[in-house]
């Protein structure tokens, strides 16, 4: 509420302007003294002349002409007094404004304060009131697409922990068992969720997305944890105009060169990984080689720890080595790794999802790439650590998530259900499918239950909300997830509730805009291809 006075400095003006109206255009106090004093005479005059007899009274009335004569002889000059002083009142008068203006100013907060306060109550009964007619006329549909049972499906437990969680935090209250899905009521909006095995495998990837949409008619799909198979979730969001949110599939090609608009995500991009990591892995060593695997999700990290180690003072002695996603035998990979050694590497950074790295890590230690270089990675899930980092114990190195990490209530609540619910710990992947889930409610909140891509893509891009992981913001111009990431220093792989690091430091990773050339003009101001931008 305003109530400041908005206009010209002659605002004083225009109220003694006023003021004169009233009284005839003439000083009102000077005038109206001067006339009570006479009416005064003349009343106490009249009361003497009706106790008089007729010479008394001859003797009054001559009285009485001569105060009405002096009345008459003084008028001119109360008037010209008037006169004189009215310059002084409004002289007066524009004088005093700026210090009213200045006291109403002072008390416009109090005042407001006050009236916040009195209608606080009303104004949060409207907001209930407002949500409350959230409703939808049909159910919100959600593809939840994840690996059960293939060769990632230590990660998809993950994704069937935290999403439903997620789900069951956003709106309020436990899902539902439905016919084939799980139904979870946001005020007036049911929303169905529906849960398919991929197998991280690209090609049934693309048969449960499609039954998805075909028949169930969902619209949100969610996931996967496979990058290969995620980029064909994203297509087939493309082709039916279905939003998607990635899950927990990390490629920097989801919000790089595969982008579509329809396509969002909440995991961290490859880029995060190394932004997070290179600080102190290029304080520590100066010459590095890698080895990673030969798909989106390999190539995007080794691209984006080249680019971030570089930029940090490093220097990569000998071309980037891939192995396909499902070697086994890693034995002839160790060879070109001493040529790095023999050309000064002293470091070997490894990207690797899944149980190939079991016979990766198996090889360099059998063939002694180990015995002459350490292993620098960033830190896994919480039951393969002991297997993958038993002898790294006081190492320091980065992780996306661990549940003893964040400080927050979203992820106190988290721990709590997750233990309650499923008897555990959250892990590596819990926090991306919460936070897809909440994303999914957040934006049906945003768009009062209207599920056309346009409306979801409008109030998508550039959201932001508060998940396990703090705050998290949908880039516009991208879609890349800004979010927290830690690096941390390993303390154990033993204890039993998996509390295994000591947090030091969270990061918040700015990373490139990797769009293709013909959505480059999307990325505005932020760096271009590179960290660099060049």
């Amino acid at each position: 509420m305003m109530i400041k006075q908005k206009g010209k400095s002659n605002s004083g003006k225009k109220e003694a302007v006023q003021i004169r109206k009233f009284y005839g255009g003439k000083k009102p106090m000077k005038r109206r003294t001067t006339l009570l004093t006479l009416l005064i005479l003349m009343l106490g005059l009249s009361f003497v002349l009706a106790a008089c007899d007729a010479a008394t009274e001859d003797a009054i009335n001559d009285a009485a002409q001569q105060v009405q004569d002096a009345a008459e002889e003084l008028a001119p000059t109360v008037e010209a007094a008037a006169e004189e002083l009215q310059p002084t009142v409004e002289a007066a008068v524009e004088e005093l404004q700026p210090t009213v203006e200045a006291a109403v100013e002072e008390l416009e907060p109090t005042v407001e304060a006050a009236v916040e306060e009195a209608t606080g109550g009303e104004e949060e009964e409207m907001t209930e009131e407002a949500m409350a007619e959230l409703s939808c006329e049909e159910p919100i549909k959600v593809g939840l697409i994840t690996d059960e049972t293939g060769s990632l499906a230590i990660y998809g437990a993950h994704v069937l922990r935290g999403f439903p969680l997620g789900m069951e935090y956003a709106t309020g209250a436990p899902g539902v068992e439905g016919d084939g899905y799980t139904s979870y009521m946001l005020d007036g909006c049911e929303i169905q969720v529906f849960v398919r095995d991929d197998q991280s495998n690209p090609e049934t990837t693309a048969t449960v997305g499609r039954e998805l949409i075909e028949v169930e008619g969902v619209d949100f799909l969610v996931g996967t944890v496979s990058s290969g198979a995620t980029a064909t979730l994203q297509e087939l969001a493309r082709e039916n105009e279905v939003i998607h949110i990635a899950a927990p599939a990390a490629a920097n090609d989801l919000t790089g060169v595969t982008f579509n608009e329809y396509s969002f995500r909440t995991s961290r991009n490859n880029y995060q990984d190394s932004v997070n990591m290179c600080e102190y892995l290029a304080d520590q060593y100066t010459n590095l080689v890698q080895i990673a695997p030969d798909y989106s999700f390999g190539t995007g990290s080794a691209a984006a720890f080249r680019d971030a180690c570089t930029l940090n003072g490093a220097t990569f002695v000998a071309d980037d080595i891939f192995a396909p996603a499902d070697t086994t035998d890693f034995t002839p990979y160790m060879d070109p790794i001493f040529d790095a050694i023999d050309n000064g590497a002293e470091a070997l950074i490894v990207t690797w999802a899944g149980g190939g790295f079991v016979p990766l890590l198996q090889a360099a230690t059998d063939s002694g790439v180990l015995d002459e270089i350490p292993m620098a990675a960033g830190f896994v899930d919480n039951v393969v650590m002991p297997a993958f980092f038993a002898n790294a114990i006081g190492s320091t190195s980065g992780i996306l998530y661990h549940y003893t990490l964040p400080d927050n209530e979203i992820n106190d609540w988290l721990v709590e259900q997750t233990q309650a619910q499923f008897e555990t710990f959250p892990d590596l992947f819990d926090a991306d499918a919460m936070n897809a889930a909440i994303l999914v409610v957040e934006a049906v909140k945003a768009t009062g239950g209207d599920t056309s891509a346009d409306a979801l893509i409008d109030a998508m891009e550039g959201m932001e909300f508060e998940g396990p992981k703090g705050t998290i913001t949908i880039r516009p111009e991208d879609h890349v997830a800004i979010q927290d990431m830690y690096i941390v220093t390993l303390l154990n792989v033993d204890d039993p509730e998996f509390k295994y690091f000591e947090l030091v430091e969270t990061n918040r990773p700015d990373v490139p805009c990797l769009l293709p050339e013909e959505l480059v003009d999307r990325c505005g101001e932020l760096p271009i291809g590179s960290l660099s931008g060049e």
